[in-house]
């Protein structure tokens, strides 16, 4: 069962390419079966507007978020015959404000909405996947005292430590059906080893057992292998999903036609060589789930890695013609 459950358009989204439509017949011509559409949640403040978003106004985003939910609305019944569309929000976490306006969001569209994917995005209101210069303002926003490690009060302790008390908000108040690039917090540091930060490390097992508890798929993300010195999707393999019982999903993140299905090899490699044999998918539900919608997780049957989608992959990367 190919599938992937977050993606964007530039359509809908400035620093994507393409439309949402060529992102959904490029994902039929890759032969998934199972596509997430989604998008960003609007944001409700000017700062936190990014450079390629100048000339939006606030009412511009959030009209833009719904001209994605009819848009996308539009195409699962159009592609419905070749692919099972799925349409889904992905979160912004900057200021308690956005998690009130996500609730009237959800609540307001509720039949339009079929799952969450649960990201932050951003430490002490300053983004943290932009650019490095960005990062390391949001990393020097917290105090360290020069030659001395006290627990918890270094700067890098307390910077993973706010992204995961964030994080852990989110998922104890939306209950996200996906948990995204659960360790984005390290994007720009991919070798820090989380074990050495103890209390940021101890959030972060609580957040992985919390999503458990109620049912979350972890996504294995493709899209970090794109990312200077990432030899692995996000998350990395230091993190112990595993050994809390953890399920996953796969998502590309695409941003555009160009980068469906992007590294899903790279990804198939790292998933057979962490040991992950089980891959779990959304599909629709005659019942609600815990949070109302009408979506549940499926185990994905047999050995995965045997479906054609693979095959097919594996004969163009040796640029040969498959069937």
């Amino acid at each position: 069962m190919p599938h992937s459950h977050h993606s964007h358009s530039g359509q809908f989204c400035r620093h994507a390419l393409g439309s949402l439509e060529e992102v959904v017949t490029q994902a039929i011509k890759q032969r998934f079966e199972v596509y997430g559409l989604t998008e960003h949640v609007p944001r409700y403040r000017p700062e936190d507007l990014y450079p390629e978003e100048k000339d939006l106004s606030l009412d511009d985003l959030s009209k833009q978020f719904l001209s994605f939910l009819n848009e996308a609305h539009r195409l699962k019944e159009v592609y419905a015959p070749q692919i099972t569309l799925l349409v889904g929000l992905e979160t912004e976490y900057i200021t308690d404000e956005d998690l009130s306006h996500l609730k009237k969001l959800l609540k307001d569209n509720e039949r339009r909405i079929d799952y969450i994917v649960g990201s932050v995005h951003h430490v002490s209101t300053i983004p943290i996947d932009f650019d490095r210069v960005t990062y390391e303002k949001a990393l020097a926003n917290f105090p360290s005292e020069e030659g001395v490690y006290i627990l918890g009060n270094d700067r890098m302790e307390r910077f993973l430590s706010a992204y995961f008390d964030a994080q852990h908000q989110l998922i104890r108040q939306f209950q996200p059906e996906i948990i995204g690039h659960l360790d984005l917090c390290r994007l720009y540091t991919p070798s820090l080893d989380l074990k050495q930060y103890p209390i940021a490390w101890g959030k972060l097992i609580r957040n992985i057992e919390e999503a458990t508890r109620y049912g979350a798929l972890f996504e294995i993300n493709a899209a970090a292998f794109k990312k200077e010195g990432w030899t692995s999707p996000y998350p990395g393999k230091d993190v112990l999903i595993q050994e809390k019982d953890g399920r996953f999903a796969l998502s590309d993140d695409s941003h555009g036609p160009q980068t469906v299905g992007q590294y899903y090899l790279d990804v198939a490699d790292y998933l057979v060589d962490v040991g992950i044999t089980d891959l779990w998918c959304l599909d629709r539900s005659l019942e609600p789930n815990h949070n109302g919608r009408y979506i549940s997780p499926r185990r994905i049957e047999g050995n995965w890695r045997l479906h054609t989608f693979w095959k097919h992959r594996e004969s163009e990367r040796r640029g040969i013609a498959f069937q």
